[in-house]
């Protein structure tokens, strides 16, 4: 368990300690169990009733539409929680077990309708507690570690594509009910495991919300419209860029992952179950890739490191167009996952540092989640009409195309805000822990955890 004063190494820096964030990483584990499941899975429901790419699409990124009014608001609730168990974690128990027995009975549905609200309520509740899952990292580890212990999380959010993967090679084909059972169970077990291990009340970020509370002229915790409107006025525009850059990148990923099972068994003729298992060999590219590209940001920058990657997921998915063969498209499937890798372990760090605050370090989650969660709705209707005219053989090229768009947009970031400023692990944590719903200074960006020393 966390010590309740972080020990301080000679340099003045805290330890970096892998025993938390990897069990912080079961939080993440928990709620992605079942979402990559449901991506490769629930395609092939849908079309039992529907024929159209478009519309699988749309309604496969419908349920993330959701994920855009809970997931701030959820955020931004339990930044402000308190209780002798947490802020996070009492949400996280409450919501898995209802998200697990809903996932359980997408098989189930014997009927357009009842299919439609299954996957609507599951949604509801998954999207309550993915942002706060999430949140609990950067409450317990320090700024400059902070692309360490995300990659242990990606990591484990991979693991949950392998476990995804494996379960559609050794069970769909044979029995789709016990196949949807098996991620629901694993989530449940993570979470108990979270819940044993970790105590949240004494993570640094917690104990200095409660003292904050207790103080008699302590800050207020933000709300959600104050943190908005401090990020809507701010002159530097880098966050809203980056917030950007997340919602094209979740649509490229979302409809490359939503869409691929359909373009195994259409364009490689592949079997529904071995369709769904193109996205085994990614997962392990991006398990392997994962750390050290979290190693490589404290070099090079962890915005030119993003750029890097989105310039090899392009690439990827245009050999994958060149190459259409079960072979070509799993090489092309490991070099995007490693190109994502670079944006995933790094892209909500980037929005971490920016933060005026760790009091709305939940909000924030939020945020990228948001951005996520929308890119994730439109993505796949985007690439999915985008299928319908130039058929399913070109789907990679489609994916690609958003991609580039997310590409521009980074540069954009990369103008107003130097990748030095979030240039890694030499960032200056909390460098003006100032209040979320204190306006900017009008000449000058706030301050933030990202100014180098």
């Amino acid at each position: 368990m966390p010590s309740r004063t972080p020990p301080v190494s000679l340099t003045g820096r805290t330890p970096f300690s892998w025993r938390v964030p990897a069990l912080i990483s079961l939080a993440v584990f928990a709620q992605e169990s079942t979402w990559n499941f449901y991506d490769a899975q629930v395609p092939p429901l849908l079309r039992n009733h529907v024929s159209s790419a478009a519309l699988i699409g749309l309604l496969m990124g419908l349920d993330n539409v959701l994920g855009i009014f809970v997931q701030p608001w959820m955020g931004s609730r339990s930044d402000r929680t308190r209780t002798r168990w947490g802020r996070r974690i009492p949400y996280i128990v409450a919501g898995t077990p209802v998200a697990a027995v809903l996932f359980m009975a997408l098989p189930f549905t014997t009927s357009f309708p009842a299919l439609l609200a299954v996957m609507f309520l599951y949604a509801l509740v998954a999207n309550s507690y993915k942002p706060v899952a999430e949140a609990l990292m950067p409450d317990f580890v320090a700024a400059e570690h902070r692309s360490k212990a995300n990659a242990l999380t990606r990591i484990a959010a991979s693991l949950t594509i392998v476990v995804s993967s494996l379960v559609s090679l050794l069970l769909v084909d044979h029995d789709l009910k016990l196949a949807f059972a098996v991620p629901a169970l694993l989530m449940i077990a993570a979470v108990g495991v979270l819940v044993l291990t970790v105590k949240e009340q004494r993570a640094p970020a917690y104990q200095e919300a409660v003292a904050d509370a207790a103080a008699p002229n302590g800050p207020a915790s933000a709300r959600l419209r104050d943190v908005l409107g401090e990020l809507l006025r701010d002159r530097d525009r880098g966050r809203v860029w980056m917030l950007t850059v997340v919602f094209l990148v979740a649509g490229a990923w979302a409809a490359s992952r939503a869409l691929m099972t359909p373009y195994g068994t259409e364009v490689l003729g592949l079997t529904r179950g071995r369709a769904g298992g193109l996205g085994l060999p990614g997962g392990l590219a991006f398990i392997i890739a994962a750390f050290p590209v979290a190693l490589l940001a404290g070099r090079v920058g962890r915005l030119r490191l993003i750029r890097w990657g989105l310039v090899l997921f392009i690439a990827a998915m245009v050999l994958g167009v060149l190459v259409r063969t079960p072979l070509g498209t799993s090489a092309a499937v490991v070099l995007g996952a490693v190109g994502y890798a670079a944006f995933s372990v790094n892209a909500v760090v980037v929005l971490w540092d920016l933060a005026p605050s760790r009091r709305v370090l939940g909000t924030y989650t939020a945020l990228y989640g948001v951005g996520n969660a929308t890119g994730s709705a439109l993505g796949p209707a985007l690439v999915g009409s985008l299928v319908d005219l130039t058929g399913w053989t070109y789907l990679l090229l489609d994916v690609a195309l958003v991609a580039a768009l997310a590409l521009f947009a980074l540069t954009r970031i990369s103008r107003i805000t130097p990748v030095g400023r979030t240039g890694g692990e030499d960032a200056c944590p909390d460098a003006a822990d100032v209040p979320a719903s204190s306006p900017p200074p009008s000449s000058t960006p706030p301050p933030s955890s990202t100014e180098s020393h």
